[in-house]
């Protein structure tokens, strides 16, 4: 719902002010296969493609990923509290439990996850794209989002409580009661996503930009936060 138009960086932005989120260019390099067979807290990964690896409850906390790839690798309660992500593509992981609590991703690209329950909170994500996919329980409380786009994904009960996000759209994405308790937001637009329902924290939409279309759904939520009753008249 809401306004149309491209999904490049800084769609709309003339039309409104609100400035468009800078996406990622990742261009990996020629990759070597990872071979190694298990994670190391603290370990250096450069260059690497983990192609269908079980990472099941493996220990990578603090670790470093540049200019890596990982597609179809299994992420159930895989540590990773404190890693850094960079320069790197992961495409279709699945998992549930995935830490990923105060790490830092910065031009990665997320494509068709299906995760559940993955910890975020005071991560920093800085030019990061989400496509496609389903994330349940994804919780981004206390992060800082910057040049983030979600896109054509399905976020299910996302928890961004006092997070901060600057320059984020939400494009095509389907926003299934999520909490913006304590958030603040600067440069969001909302405008496209393609379902937006939010649970708590509807009070907190300032600094972003909502279509004419989401207004009159939040109605409801807005009225009742601001007490206001809306009853039918005699």
């Amino acid at each position: 719902m809401g306004a149309g138009g491209g999904t490049g960086r800084g769609a709309g932005a003339g039309r409104t002010g609100v400035k468009g989120a800078r996406r990622p260019e990742v261009r990996l390099p020629p990759l070597e296969p990872y071979r190694d067979g298990g994670l190391e807290p603290d370990g250096d990964y450069d260059g690497l493609e983990f192609r269908d690896e079980d990472l099941t409850g493996q220990d990578g906390s603090g670790a470093r990923f540049m200019d890596c790839a990982l597609r179809g690798c299994a992420l159930d309660e895989t540590g990773l509290r404190h890693a850094r992500i960079l320069d790197s593509v992961l495409t279709a992981p699945r998992g549930v439990g995935t830490d990923l609590a105060e790490s830092t991703l910065r031009d990665v690209e997320l494509v068709d996850a299906r995760l559940g329950g993955v910890q975020l909170h005071g991560a920093v994500l800085e030019r990061v794209l989400v496509r496609g996919g389903k994330i349940d329980y994804l919780n981004l409380r206390k992060a800082k989002l910057r040049d983030v786009v979600f896109e054509g994904c399905v976020l299910v009960e996302p928890d961004f409580g006092g997070a901060r996000l600057e320059r984020v759209e939400f494009v095509d994405c389907a926003l299934k009661a999520a909490d913006l308790s304590g958030v603040t937001l600067t440069d969001v637009d909302l405008r496209r996503a393609a379902e937006l329902e939010i649970a708590r924290g509807v009070e907190r939409l300032a600094g972003a930009v909502i279509s004419p279309t989401q207004l009159l759904d939040l109605a409801p939520v807005l009225a009742a936060e601001m007490g206001v009753r809306v009853e039918a008249g005699p």
